[in-house]
């Protein structure tokens, strides 16, 4: 056993940096099951996609990762001419799960501790040259087999081997696996050929080297509040901000004061609205004027979602994938308001995404909160307004404090702040921001609720002076009336839309 383990064949390299630990664990540890594929290697698959490689007799060195020992024979049989290294990798922790790398819940303002990932082990850079890296992945749950910490560690250390190359020879890396490898690891434009579960990629090793500088898992993406102001160039004629509007007019003002808070940051990259049919023509005259370049997309249904539910239509954002005139995007909400420069996330080397919902506006640590959403200049760099947005609020306070459910969404400092950008664009553009009737009576609704409920914020006792009261837009202009029929369901609110005002014109308006 001693002698096969020190064979000079097969060099066996242990990525704790000793060969006693590799042998120690092959005597006592045995396999962990969750490294362990049982999938059979079609060597006629194999052997084809190797013949993409050219002359095997260029290749110096094959790293084989997660193969036993009679795959092994069979890679020396296949390319006799190579140095085949055996890997060996030691195994992450028993206790890490996907749950782990992928908390719900990040502590971002690092009351407590500085969020850290869980660390997988990683390899040693070789000393030997590697042309082609091959690696077995399991794939153990058929359900959820890309949520794998065993599967995912493998190909880190496939990606960490191949971006550890110094050499300008090309590499190769090759994947035996019934499901595709990490998109964004290994795109589909670096595949170079597959053969039933035999896949061969020739991927870019300095964009795998920008990847691997990312932190593995969510739980340490949020960036630090505190540091320095990061400075981004890139190429910004392939860079844009966008949004998607689909099936309702009530975001255009929210889309319109987001253009407005990209171009107060600084930032000058291009602004790309998709919208479909359902945005009048009206309204599409407003983003434009607001800066927003339009694209007009057909929607695409959830096939999970009910008839009319909010996410109905959500399906649309995969739209986004055709804006192929551009590089990189950087997608936001049509309810987000951009507070500081965020250009350096175009240089964030692959996909990449916050959470929708974690809220910081009713916390144990409220005071610390308000200061953050007040201050100036800005620390924080993007505010989500969730629960009933702003524009549709009166401007007087933040009306979620008069609905019990959204009031863990109420902030008077964040709502100020919305306005703020409001008042800031150009006039013209304030129209777009009007309330209907309904809304009108709806607010008044809850305010009279919030008053029978006696909640203690006493928001329902300020005296509205929000001038939108007073205008217009609709066919019902006397929106107190509706409050006696509240909660009927035999009208519904076209009746008490007029038709869209004509578009705005160019000359009424320059651009922002």
């Amino acid at each position: 056993m001693v002698s096969f383990l020190y064979s000079p064949d097969v060099d066996q390299l242990s990525h704790s940096g000793s060969r006693q630990n590799f042998v120690n664990r092959w005597i006592w540890g045995g396999l962990d099951p969750r490294y362990v594929s049982d999938l059979d290697v079609n060597w006629d698959a194999v052997m084809k996609v190797i013949e993409k490689l050219g002359e095997r007799n260029d290749y110096q060195g094959v790293g084989l990762l997660n193969f036993n020992n009679s795959e092994i024979s069979y890679w020396k049989h296949l390319m006799p001419d190579a140095t085949h290294v055996a890997l060996q990798l030691d195994y992450a922790d028993k206790n890490m799960t996907w749950d782990s790398l992928y908390p719900e819940w990040i502590d971002e303002e690092q009351e407590k501790e500085v969020p850290v990932c869980p660390s997988l082990p990683k390899p040693e850079t070789l000393r030997k040259r590697l042309d082609l890296i091959a690696v077995k992945l399991p794939c153990r749950n058929e359900v959820n087999w890309s949520r794998d910490v065993a599967r995912l560690h493998l190909q880190l250390a496939a990606a960490s081997l191949a971006a550890s190359a110094k050499g300008l020879y090309p590499i190769h890396l090759l994947f035996i696996t019934e499901r595709f490898p990490i998109p964004n690891l290994f795109t589909c434009k670096e595949l170079v050929v597959r053969e039933g579960n035999v896949w061969l990629y020739k991927p870019d090793v300095n964009v795998l080297r920008d990847k691997l500088q990312l932190p593995v898992g969510s739980c340490e993406l949020s960036l630090p509040l505190q540091d320095r102001e990061r400075v981004y160039s890139g190429n910004p004629q392939r860079e844009a901000y966008a949004t998607i509007l689909h099936s309702a007019h009530v975001y255009v003002c929210g889309a319109i004061a987001a253009a407005q808070s990209i171009r107060l940051s600084g930032s000058t990259r291009d602004l790309v609205i998709l919208v479909d049919e359902t945005i009048s023509v009206y309204h599409r005259s407003g983003l434009e004027k607001a800066g927003w370049k339009i694209r007009t997309i057909q929607r695409i249904r959830n096939p999970k979602a009910e008839k009319d539910a909010y996410n109905e239509w959500n399906y649309s954002k995969f739209r986004l994938w055709q804006l192929t005139d551009y590089d990189k995007i950087i997608f936001i909400d049509a309810d987000l308001l951009i507070l500081r420069n965020i250009d350096f996330l175009f240089g964030m080397p692959e996909i990449s995404a916050t959470g929708n919902n974690a809220t910081l506006f009713n916390s144990e640590v409220k005071q610390k909160k308000t200061s953050l959403f007040g201050a100036e200049p800005p620390i924080l760099y993007v505010l989500h307004y969730l629960g009933v947005k702003p524009w549709l609020c009166f401007r007087d306070y933040d009306c979620n404090w008069n609905v019990d459910i959204f009031q863990e969404f109420a902030s008077d400092i964040a709502h100020e702040k919305w306005w703020r950008v409001h008042d800031a664009m150009p006039e013209q553009l304030h129209q777009f921001c009007s309330l209907k009737s309904k809304q009108k009576a709806q607010l008044e609704y809850d305010r009279r609720e919030a008053e029978k409920a006696n909640y203690t914020d006493g928001h329902w006792k300020v005296r509205v002076q929000d001038r939108r009261l007073q205008k217009c837009i609709d066919n019902v202009c006397n929106w107190k009336s509706m409050l006696k029929h509240w909660g009927e369901t035999n009208w519904t609110d076209y009746e008490f839309l007029n038709p869209s005002p004509p578009a705005i014109s160019t000359a009424s308006l320059s651009g922002l």
